[in-house]
């Protein structure tokens, strides 16, 4: 997807929604009126424009503190003295509703909601005589829409719908309802990955609406449909799994045939991928190129050695007196590991990095095919996919057919294969594993509180109707 964030700089500053919370319809600047601009906006420059949300600075630290540095996967990491605004707090499950990573990523998601939605009305509106591209402009909105629900009802449950009622949180089955139904639109409209043209390499496909559908209802513990649709992604032909697992989050790889859908980071000048994505993460010290945030834990090292997994290990975390596989020698850091997967090694610590960031892959729908299997009593199946995962990092195949244990070997597997990427924390509430993995971990987590984050609480003062979540 080289040329598809020319547009987006241009549009960030144009008037968008406006409501009654600045969290819920925040203003972000897309509405274009006849007396705005002499400039001609195209439904492909407010789609791109949605792309372009994804790029902020918020994925760089709010988003790694709600994702990775809550979880047993990551630490805080930096310098002790330096708390990262509240990123320790989180680390030691001790944040609150005012906690700004929070109110930063659930602004972030209802913000990139609201101009998802307001590209599919502009599109619908603006006279394309091309069904086939109208269409599939309005179903990379969608899938993007439902990706942003997807993160926000996992992380809050019942949260508002925008589009229905700002003042009332919907019940989480009916937001994972229009999740849903997004998807299936977008899949009924959008190009397979090898449909596409090269200059739109890195847009929404019916793959990645496909594999992100398998995964809501994996979410939803809805078996059946969560093996079916992780199946059809992987029979498409289109998917499968890079040869070396090291090379699976290098600039080489990028778009390659294990990815589904990921944020794209290359392009012209105007173009950047998420603000400071590697910087924040980036080794810290004499030697290093970064701040040293979200570094993985002692806990996901000794997860990684106890499993024997040596390939997955020396892919995921950079260590102290190391050589990296571009030859910079990483000497004495401040902190003993960083995020490998964080590492770009052309910009390595620079402002805007060119690392594309990867948001759902196929080792992850072979590893929800598997659990889906193993819940719907289809053994064999399950431990095909799962094995498949496993001996790229050549590990023995895992042979139990007891379907308990199979369940807890699937579930240690996606700790393995997708660690630091962003999903542990959800794994652990949707899996019931948080308590028992937070006490091994050192953290306190409080059953009936913490399996939900808190509602803002200056979305509470906005709009008083939204209620707080149990415990906060």
């Amino acid at each position: 997807m080289k040329k598809i964030y020319i547009g987006i700089l241009s549009i960030l500053s144009l008037a968008f929604l406006s409501g009654c919370s600045d969290f819920l319809n925040p203003d972000s600047r897309e509405k274009v009126d006849a007396g705005d601009s002499d400039e001609v906006y195209t439904p492909e420059m407010f789609i791109n424009g949605t792309y372009g949300m994804f790029t902020d600075w918020d994925y760089a630290f709010s988003y790694l503190a709600i994702t990775d540095m809550v979880s047993d996967n990551s630490d805080k990491g930096s310098s002790p003295g330096d708390p990262g605004g509240d990123k320790q707090l989180f680390d030691d499950l001790t944040y609150t509703s005012t906690a700004g990573s929070l109110e930063s990523m659930w602004k972030r998601w209802y913000k990139t909601i609201g101009r998802a939605t307001q590209a599919i009305e502009y599109t619908e509106s603006y006279g394309l005589t091309d069904a086939a591209y109208k269409n599939r402009l309005i179903g990379e909105a969608k899938f993007l829409r439902a990706l942003c629900y997807f993160y926000l009802v996992r992380g809050w449950g019942d949260i508002p719908i925008q589009d229905k009622d700002l003042s009332t949180r919907a019940p989480k089955e009916e937001v994972y309802a229009y999740i849903e139904q997004d998807l299936l639109d977008a899949i009924d409209v959008l190009p397979a990955k090898n449909e596409y043209a090269s200059k739109d390499l890195g847009r929404a496909t019916k793959g990645a609406a496909q594999g992100l559908l398998s995964k809501v209802y994996l979410y939803q513990s809805k078996w059946q449909q969560a093996y079916d649709y992780a199946t059809t992604v992987a029979n498409s032909g289109i998917y499968g799994l890079e040869a070396d697992y090291g090379t699976v989050w290098r600039a080489s790889t990028e778009n390659g045939i294990e990815s589904l859908f990921e944020i794209q980071a290359r392009g012209e000048s105007i173009a950047h991928g998420v603000q400071q994505y590697s910087q924040t993460q980036g080794a810290r010290g004499e030697t290093g190129w970064g701040w040293g945030f979200n570094t993985p834990s002692q806990n996901l090292l000794d997860a990684f050695n106890a499993a024997g997994d040596v390939v997955r290990r020396d892919a995921t975390i950079i260590f102290r007196n190391s050589t990296l596989w571009d030859g910079r020698v990483v000497g004495a850091t401040e902190n003993p590991m960083y995020n490998y997967k964080a590492y770009s090694s052309a910009n390595a610590g620079s402002d805007d990095t060119d690392k594309n960031i990867r948001m759902l892959r196929m080792a992850e729908v072979y590893l929800i095919q598997a659990e889906a299997a193993n819940e719907l009593g289809k053994t064999s199946e399950a431990l095909t996919a799962l094995n498949k995962v496993r001996t790229r990092v050549k590990l023995a195949n895992v042979t139990t057919t007891n379907k308990d244990d199979l369940r807890k070997a699937i579930w240690n597997e996606r700790r393995l294969e997708l660690a630091m990427e962003h999903d542990r924390w959800a794994d652990l509430i949707r899996t019931g594993q948080a308590a028992e993995a937070m006490a091994k971990a050192g953290k306190t987590f409080v059953v009936g509180k913490h399996e939900l984050f808190p509602i803002p609480n200056k979305q509470i003062l906005e709009v008083p109707t939204i209620t707080q979540n149990p415990g906060w």
